[in-house]
């Protein structure tokens, strides 16, 4: 029988009915060839189309259990982080393996460290040049501006506006999420349209994208805001306990414009410091809902009563992004999961060393024990 530290636990996420996103069953039998023992629970794949045989795949080594039993095993990989109730079913000493969000998320942090549990945040996954290798970038980013698009082409027959100009997109932020996002907005969010667009003689598209130097000059964005017919909040805040975009601002917008939300921060005012959304008054969406119009009866669900929200332009806005296109989405992570699970194969979470081989100094980064150091310094 495998070690104890081999063991490895899949339980279902179930933050809302919308999510589908599991690992897949090709994914499963990798780590089944690392040398794991799964423990999958009972249901896991059912909304995708998967069954356990197709987990199983006559494997000795993968077992149906229940939901208590996947939070049970000495190590646990869940894409979204449990949710606080769920801490409880996870034994002291458990290597969590999960997107975590340690800097925003100091409650979550408060709750490892009194449980004892020892986390892999996938989030703070990065190699020796501070670059994330796990992450879905391009699909965030790429998702949240088809959705846009196919907000305006309800409103736009063909995507053409009546003044016959082309769409121009303002993306705040310059990093990872807004390069993309600026590819996505110049070609409608969706090749297929782009290309359908193209052959009809569109308009087209234009994308301007713009960093801190502009971001706090009200002068200058609202004469960027006055033009834009997309506004992308890309932005990656020093100070999450400030807006990018305090909420009259959005006034400068002209009526027709979709707000897209893609750093999805959600509000935390009983930290400290406190995180607000970086456009003021914004809802935040999921996956069952990340379309949401000025008029909508949940917009205020999630907005604390004191964050003002007078301002609304038709916004689409998902935590997860990703999960939009669930199987892709899986495949992608799969991939940049299965050399770091390579380690944990030969090594435990506590025995990581930040002296080790490239993976192994990635994933101690991304430890509980390496964040709470660096806290510390």
């Amino acid at each position: 029988m495998p070690s104890r530290s081999k063991k490895i636990g899949l339980p279902r996420m179930k933050a809302e009915a919308g999510e589908k996103r599991v690992f897949l069953p090709e994914f499963v039998n990798k780590l089944v060839g690392l040398g794991f023992e799964m423990f999958i629970e009972e249901g896991y794949g059912s909304r995708s189309g998967y069954t356990f045989d197709d987990y199983q795949q006559g494997s000795p080594m993968v077992h149906r259990v229940s939901r208590k039993d996947a939070f049970a095993q000495p190590c646990v990989l869940i894409l979204r982080s449990p949710n606080p109730e769920e801490f409880d079913l996870i034994p002291a000493g458990t290597c969590l393996i999960s997107m975590l969000h340690y800097p925003t998320r100091a409650n979550r942090v408060q709750i490892l460290r009194q449980k004892g549990i020892q986390a892999i945040s996938l989030d703070s996954i990065v190699d020796d040049y501070n670059l994330r290798l796990v992450e879905n970038m391009k699909a965030v980013a790429w998702n949240g501006l088809e959705a846009a698009f196919d907000v305006l082409e309800t409103r736009f027959n063909g995507l053409v506006k009546p003044d016959g100009h082309p769409w121009k997109s303002l993306i705040l932020g310059t990093g990872m999420v807004g390069k993309h996002a600026i590819d996505a907005a110049t070609k409608l969010g969706n090749i297929e349209r782009n290309n359908e667009h193209i052959e009809n003689n569109g308009p087209g598209a234009i994308a301007w994208s713009v960093g801190r130097n502009i971001s706090p000059k009200p002068e200058q964005m609202r004469e960027l805001f006055s033009q834009v017919d997309v506004l992308v909040d890309a932005s990656q805040r020093r100070d999450a306990s400030q807006p990018v975009v305090p909420n009259e601002w959005l006034a400068w917008l002209p009526e027709h414009a979709v707000v897209v939300d893609l750093s999805v921060d959600p509000y935390k005012l009983d930290q400290d410091p406190p995180v607000v959304r970086g456009i003021e008054g914004i809802p935040q969406g999921d996956l069952n809902q990340y379309i949401f119009h000025p008029n909508d009866p949940r917009w205020c669900d999630k907005i604390p009563a004191s964050i003002p929200t007078a301002q609304r332009r038709s916004t689409v806005t998902c935590y997860s992004w990703p999960g939009i296109h669930p199987e892709a989405c899986m495949r992608h992570y799969a991939q940049q999961i299965l050399p770091l699970m390579e380690v944990l194969a030969q090594k435990s979470c506590s025995d990581l060393s930040p002296y080790g081989s490239y993976f192994e100094r990635a994933l101690y980064r991304a430890t509980l024990k390496a964040f709470l150091a660096s806290q510390e310094n």
